[in-house]
């Protein structure tokens, strides 16, 4: 609760400047950034070479683990007639293989996620232009993010959301969301 009353707080005092100027018409408007991100033309390519990144990502992790597995029952199979060292020998490589596949999955997992910000980030900052350009054609105050989960109750009226996905598509795909 103490969240919401600092989030409040922090909006009346960035209202506050433009009460006291004289500027008694305050215009609040709100945006889901979640699906602008999700519902953008640019989005949806963004997700879908993300997902070809991801399915080339994961054959490269199946690959790896299917080797492991084949090197795992090999080594079952032959375990009863090896030496001991030979046996401590093939457990380490087991074990070294292992650990390169734990370090594959991390960097992949890594590479993965930065390539998802790096993507978000751009159609985010264009979501903000346009934000942007609305606010100051309609002459709004303030614009919230919906998607921060911070907007207790706001009338649909005050949402424009569909409005910011139709501007981002033409200004910087030229074309519109289906």
């Amino acid at each position: 609760m103490s969240r919401n009353l600092v989030a409040g707080g922090i909006i009346l005092f960035l209202l506050l400047p433009a009460i006291a100027f004289g500027q008694t018409k305050v215009k609040i408007g709100y945006v889901d950034m979640q699906r602008i991100l999700n519902e953008v033309e640019d989005g949806a390519k963004a997700k879908e070479k993300l997902k070809k990144e991801f399915n080339e990502k994961q054959a490269q992790l199946d690959k790896k683990q299917e080797d492991l597995k084949k090197k795992k029952e090999d080594y079952d199979k032959q375990a009863l007639v090896l030496k001991e060292d030979a046996k401590r020998q093939k457990q380490q490589e087991l074990q070294q293989d292992f650990i390169e596949l734990q370090q594959l999955y991390a960097k992949l997992q890594k590479e993965l996620s930065e390539n998802e910000l790096g993507l978000t980030k751009d159609i985010f900052d264009k979501a903000q232009s346009v934000i942007a350009e609305i606010a100051q054609k309609d002459g709004f105050t303030l614009i919230l993010d919906k998607a921060e989960g911070r907007i207790l109750f706001a009338l649909p009226s005050m949402d424009i959301t569909n409005e910011v996905i139709r501007k981002y598509n033409e200004k910087y795909t030229g074309g519109k969301k289906k």
